[in-house]
């Protein structure tokens, strides 16, 4: 390890190597919390061409690593394990370029996704890749686990957004493919090997990502709904309706909605009284008062349907923002609630319904203490489960017990946080034995070694 670190400084510098009690302690675990494990070494290249040198002295000298982007994973995939590398892309960020007449942005890596966001905003365009952990979560974790978040209704996950990447492999060959154009068939679509890879296959160093043109109103309403069979027939309508303007449907059972409310001090509630489901419903378009009507006029008709119970439309940007804080208010909560699984999987929206039936009754049975509050992206089939008794020894048991019942179901173990080293034990639920052969395969091809996030995924 002198050796090596003796190499990396050579090259990189003695800024960008720390060693011993110059590591902090952040790099010692994701948000996950998983196996906290402090590298003994972090290394934080600052340019693509300093993490292909980075990237070929590790291979000469068979030096697995892991890489760090945001650290807001919850999969423990940029969690060290013993005897890792740490390599930080906090020092690869900024903005490259805003292209206007292509509507692309060119961001490296390490970019906070906000970042990204307030460059596009700032010349008249939109970026819709959106998620709680905005100010955190950087451009290149969110390629590399396909990032979903709460706007793919409408505009798709990351990797409907990626134009063109740049990547560099194992061994330090850069490939180079920042491509801007929507239409490019010209052999094998290279960066779809590397978005959703998790880092397994190879280290995104820059990313360019298409942008829309900037919508200049956003319609938001918090609706109560009688149960979840309405809550499809809303889902349903909207899409109708409003002709693909729908952006955002996030259903919330009353079970996670009442704990914010009523464990999160910064949030208020509308409602009078408490109802079976919420949806917070959001509509972005460019036809001024004429699609607030449309807007009204479908959340009146789902009224008159019986679909919605009671709701509120927002009056102001504010309004929008205090029904989003209860959305996204488990962020607050997870700290207040202990121990607990935290999942997110998707499922056939058919079958949504029956599984979360037979989850409770299951897990009623086995852990009779038990909370469990759902909430999700029910337009793209996106369940967030958080499941716990408040004991630490609980949680593996319970996770394999949802996860084994989504494989029942037919669903993913991870609708967007990626797999990781938490649901490595568990792919076999959601991807044939064939499917994970291939992707050895792939492993073994782009990665002989095994350095680059090893034991992650496969």
């Amino acid at each position: 390890m002198n050796s090596l670190v003796e190499n990396l400084v050579a090259a990189l510098g003695t800024s960008a190597v720390a060693t011993g009690s110059d590591v902090g302690e952040k790099y010692s675990a994701d948000w996950s919390g998983a196996s906290y494990c402090l590298p003994s070494v972090v290394v934080r290249p600052s340019s693509t061409e300093e993490l292909a040198q980075v990237l070929k002295i590790c291979q000469q000298a068979s030096q697995k690593v892991v890489v760090q982007g945001g650290l807001t994973g919850l999969a423990g995939g940029a969690t060290p394990q013993e005897n890792e590398l740490s390599i930080s892309l906090e020092r690869l960020s900024g903005i490259e370029e805003v292209d206007t007449e292509s509507m692309t942005i060119t961001a490296l890596a390490g970019t906070p996704l906000q970042i990204l966001q307030e460059a596009a905003e700032e010349a008249g365009f939109y970026l819709p890749l959106d998620m709680g952990s905005r100010g955190s979560c950087t451009i290149g974790g969110n390629v590399a686990t396909n990032a979903g978040g709460t706007q793919v209704i409408r505009y798709g996950m990351t990797r409907a957004l990626v134009l063109g990447l740049e990547v560099v492999l194992a061994d330090g060959t850069v490939i180079s493919s920042l491509n801007k154009m929507l239409k490019n068939n010209a052999g094998f679509d290279l960066k779809q090997l590397f978005i959703g890879s998790e880092g397994a296959l190879g280290v995104v160093t820059k990313v360019v990502l298409r942008l829309f043109p900037k919508m200049t109103n956003t319609h938001t309403a918090l609706c109560a709904l009688p149960d979840f069979d309405s809550s499809v027939a809303l889902l349903k309508h909207f899409s109708q309706t409003l002709n693909g303007a729908m952006s955002a449907f996030e259903v919330m059972w009353d079970s996670y909605y009442h704990q914010v409310i009523n464990r999160v001090d910064h949030v208020r509630n509308p409602f009078s009284q408490p109802y079976p489901l919420y949806a917070v419903i959001e509509m972005q378009d460019g036809d001024g008062i004429s699609g607030r009507d449309r807007f009204e006029a479908a959340l009146c008709d789902a009224m008159e349907q019986g679909l919605v119970t009671d709701a509120v439309i927002a009056q102001s940007a504010k309004d929008a923002e205090s029904f989003w804080q209860i959305r996204d208010g488990i962020a607050d909560l997870l700290p207040l609630l202990g121990p607990v699984a935290n999942l997110d999987i998707s499922l056939p929206i058919s079958v949504i319904k029956p599984f979360l039936d037979q989850l409770e009754t299951e897990l009623d049975q086995a852990f009779p203490e038990l909370r469990l509050l759902v909430f999700g992206h029910i337009g793209d089939s996106n369940l967030h489960i958080c499941a716990g008794t408040g004991q630490s020894s609980d949680k593996e048991a319970i996770t394999a017990l949802i996860l084994r019942l989504v494989g029942e179901y037919r669903g993913s173990i991870s609708a967007e946080h990626g797999i990781g080293i938490l649901k490595k034990p568990y792919l076999g639920y959601s991807r044939t034995a064939e499917e994970i052969a291939l992707m050895k395969t792939l492993k073994q091809a782009l990665d002989p070694h095994h350095i680059l996030n090893n034991g992650r995924v496969i």
